[in-house]
């Protein structure tokens, strides 16, 4: 009973420690806190009805009771008995609680706050894994199948975590699970008498059981490939995205803001998954009144840090209300028009996209709010799937000319100190420092930043970025010069913000495609990011850096014409509104149709015109074809070289016979036959090559499945060779007999066997063995020679014996010195 009270304490305790994923999630550590409280109470119970002697399903009912006691206790709902004890009324309670977990669950993104319902959900969570770790390592004596609700715990922040879960939390679980083995074998050797090794031998009081030894190295090994491999695989990083591998190709959760508050969501990271996704959603369906629209917009980041942008939290007004009028905007013509949008299945966030400085929306409930700073419609417990809404908006458009008379806003002014703040890299600055060198006005100094995102500069769009060395991913895309509009959007709000002007990034929609009457499909392709830039007494201007030949639906202004276009810039007499949609107004060998573009299309050498990539997969399939080849060869090389080692031993040695004169004249017959292999004159020589040859024989017949009895003699194996492997063929027979004899000779006479060809008998006995094998023998014997194979493992097995024998005698001096044991050998010499 006590070494299962342990067992079950340990179990609660490991429990535990699986639960430190969550730490990942949490904000704060209330979770841990009452999670606590839930496990203690369920192992108390647990050891209670353990104590009475209660059946297993006794215990289980038991723990129920106290995880439900413990629930009551730490969530109440106002209608307990004695505080708490449960009523019809509390499970009504936690029915909403749970409830209110979904719906957080959908308005919060990690790291989430201490809201009731997820902490309900998270204490019934891992009570629930307590009492089934419990039932498995003490009631079912089962501790490894334990590891299985352990890892369900670790699957929550894998599933909702956007960059890779922390490594420590897995390590300190992964110690709780290791440390259950342990006592549940602890528990299982205790339980016999005198504890031997496989020599039988004693095992001494203070030393661990040769098995149980094995298992923690085996466990350490295996906790330590878990954890190191994952690091070494290239993971998701931060950087000029927040959260996008720049090295890689872009792929994010595929989903925008799922999961996600409007404080938290990686608008970055959602964005290019989607852009990334092989198939093409339709998301939005928006009609307006607008001739030719700006970009529909739902997100902004604004708060750049080291390691790239985040989003703040919005705050704002409910929109069932009237909504504040926007400014009146000095040298921009203003005009309203009305919208309406469908959101479909597939987009599902706490924001709502809409049209910039929008005045009224009708068909969203006062679970919306509007900031007006940011410019975002969002919710903190409802989201946009399956929204349809309409709204008035008021669209301005600017000209080059009234943005220069825009003055500098003061360096106190309070947009100007949050909208301007940047890390220091002295790259980026000392850029910015030459691209706005001699403007006089904000507006050129943006442009000149502005028009350094262009083909002639050698920038390109895709969707497969390069990584760097430099340590900063803004300096990296700088340098490489490839990216797709994440990266041009953000690139472009830090060089501004270099420069002293308030910048930040917006995202949203471009122009989908018309499907009459005025309205507009959107799809994942057309999700996007730009560049809004603040003028005084304007208000925020859209500048959208991206290449206008990669992005589905672009849309150019006049103060922001396409860098990359042959046209020239649009004078200030053009229509405010004018925008290049206009196919007269964009025709040019740069400009292509959207929906027939490869937008993962590259540059030629020269800087021309887009390119379609050749596919890599090809040549990765031909090197792993090749080295597949390669590999299957090895055996069979190995063979060949093996073959001509011991064949080219013996032919060194033809002068001399040719000088000594072997009997019958073999010797001058040797030394002019090319690769005729003719047993020396010199005693070791001949020795040497007799064994050579022999070697050469059992390899043969190993290779070609015939019976080699190790035990045999010379003579004898020769002998049985003659009768079975090449019966019925005078010279074969004779052959055999003649390697079989020179191999007696060379091992228990004084004078070995001299002056014969071994070559050609060789040659004989292997051409009766391959003719009578079949095919498939004779194919593995090429190609995969049995005796290689053999002679491969064999060497395998004798390494690994030596390091298992190393391995053994190491510990046994490490043993000698043992504290413990050294304290119980004093204690028994002084007893």
């Amino acid at each position: 009973m006590i070494a299962s009270r342990n067992l079950g304490f340990v179990a609660a305790a490991a429990t535990l420690l699986a639960a430190a994923p969550l730490s990942s999630i949490f904000q704060r550590w209330t979770w841990l806190i009452e999670a606590a409280i839930a496990v203690a109470v369920v192992a108390g119970v647990a050891a209670l009805t353990r104590l009475v002697r209660a059946p297993l399903w006794g215990q289980v009912l038991g723990m129920l009771a106290g995880l439900l006691l413990a629930l009551t206790w730490l969530f109440p709902g106002g209608t307990e008995l004695v505080a708490f004890l449960p009523t019809p009324a509390t499970l009504a309670h936690f029915g909403e609680l749970l409830q209110g977990s979904l719906q957080d669950m959908r308005s919060y993104g990690v790291e989430v706050p201490d809201t009731t319902p997820l902490l309900f959900i998270t204490a019934l969570g891992v009570g629930s894994v307590a009492i089934m770790v419990d039932v498995l390592a003490v009631g079912l004596r089962r501790p490894a199948l334990a590891g299985l609700p352990m890892l369900a715990i670790y699957s929550v922040p894998v599933a909702v975590y956007v960059d890779s879960v922390p490594a420590l939390p897995f390590v300190v679980g992964a110690s709780g699970y290791l440390w259950l083995l342990v006592t549940d074998n602890v528990d299982r050797v205790r339980r016999f008498g005198r504890r031997f090794t496989g020599e039988g031998r004693d095992v001494d009081v203070w030393e661990s059981s040769p098995l149980a030894a094995a298992g923690r190295r085996l466990a350490v090994v295996g906790v330590a490939l878990a954890v190191v491999l994952p690091l070494a695989v290239p993971g998701m990083t931060g950087g000029l995205l927040d959260q996008v591998n720049s090295t890689g190709n872009g792929t994010g959760n595929g989903r925008p803001g799922q999961g996600g508050s409007p404080g938290r969501i990686d608008l970055f990271a959602a964005l290019s998954g989607q852009l990334n996704q092989s198939e093409v959603a339709e998301m939005v369906k928006v009609t307006t009144t607008e001739p030719s629209p700006f970009y529909l917009r739902f997100g902004v980041a604004d708060e750049l840090r080291p390691d790239g942008f985040r989003v703040r939290p919005p705050n704002g007004r409910r929109v069932d209300r009237d909504l504040p009028a926007p400014p009146a905007r000095q040298g921009a013509e203003q005009r309203r028009y009305r919208a309406t949008v469908e959101v479909t299945r597939n987009l599902e966030m706490p924001f709502v996209p809409v049209y910039a400085d929008p005045v009224n929306v009708d068909g969203l409930s006062g679970n919306w709010l509007y900031d007006s700073n940011l410019g975002v419609v969002f919710s903190r417990g409802d989201n946009s799937r399956g929204k349809r809404y309409s709204f008035e908006y008021v669209r301005s458009t600017f000209t080059p000319s009234a943005l220069r008379r825009a003055r500098s806003l003061p360096a106190e002014h309070p947009i100007a100190v949050q909208q301007t703040r940047r890390p220091a890299v002295q790259q980026v600055d000392l850029l910015v420092s030459r691209l706005v060198e001699g403007k006089q006005n904000d507006y050129d100094k943006v442009r000149a930043i502005y028009d350094y995102f262009s083909r002639e500069n050698g920038f390109s769009y895709s969707l497969s970025t390069k990584g760097g060395t430099s340590g900063e991913e803004i300096v990296d895309f700088l340098t490489n010069k490839v990216g797709y509009c994440q990266q041009y959007a953000a690139a472009m709000a830090w060089l501004v913000r270099s420069a002293g002007i308030p910048a930040r990034v917006a995202f949203g929609f471009t122009n989908g495609t018309s499907a009459g009457d005025d309205t507009y499909l959107l799809t994942n392709r057309n999700l996007h990011a730009w560049t809004e830039v603040y003028f005084d007494q304007l208000g925020w201007v859209p500048f959208d850096a991206t290449p206008a030949y990669a992005v589905q639906g672009a849309n150019r202004s006049a103060w922001a014409p396409d860098s990359d276009a042959p046209d020239p810039e649009p004078s200030e007499t053009s229509a405010p509104g004018a925008s290049p949609e206009d196919p007269a107004a964009t025709a040019g060998p740069d400009r292509e149709d959207a929906a027939d573009r490869d937008t993962d299309a590259g540059f030629d050498a020269a800087g021309g015109a887009p390119t379609r990539r050749a596919p890599s997969w090809p040549w990765w399939t031909a090197g792993a074809v090749l080295a597949l080849i390669v590999l299957l060869c090895l055996p069979a090389l190995r063979r060949m070289a093996l073959r001509r080692r011991r064949h080219g031993r013996p032919a060194r040695a033809v002068a001399a016979v040719a000088g000594a004169g072997g009997p019958n004249g073999a010797g001058g017959a040797g030394a002019d036959a090319p690769g005729m292999v003719v047993l020396g004159a010199d005693h070791d020589r001949a020795r040497a090559d007799a064994h050579a040859a022999w070697d050469e024989l059992l390899d043969t017949l190993v290779d070609y499945r015939v019976r080699v009895d190790h035990t045999e003699t010379p003579r004898a194996t020769a002998e049985r060779l003659a009768r079975e492997a090449v019966a019925d063929d005078t010279a074969s027979a004779a052959a055999v007999r003649l390697l079989g004899r020179a191999e007696e000779r060379a091992r228990y006479a004084r004078d070995p066997l001299t002056g014969e060809p071994l070559h050609r008998a060789l040659t004989t006995v292997r051409g009766v063995i391959a003719a009578r094998s079949d095919r498939r023998t004779r194919f593995l014997a090429t190609v995969l020679p049995p005796s290689v194979l053999l002679r491969w493992r064999l060497a395998v097995a004798d390494s690994s014996s030596r390091l298992v024998a190393s391995g053994g005698r190491t510990r046994s001096r490490l043993l000698r010195w043992n504290p413990r044991r050294l304290l119980a050998d004093r204690a028994a010499r002084r007893a």
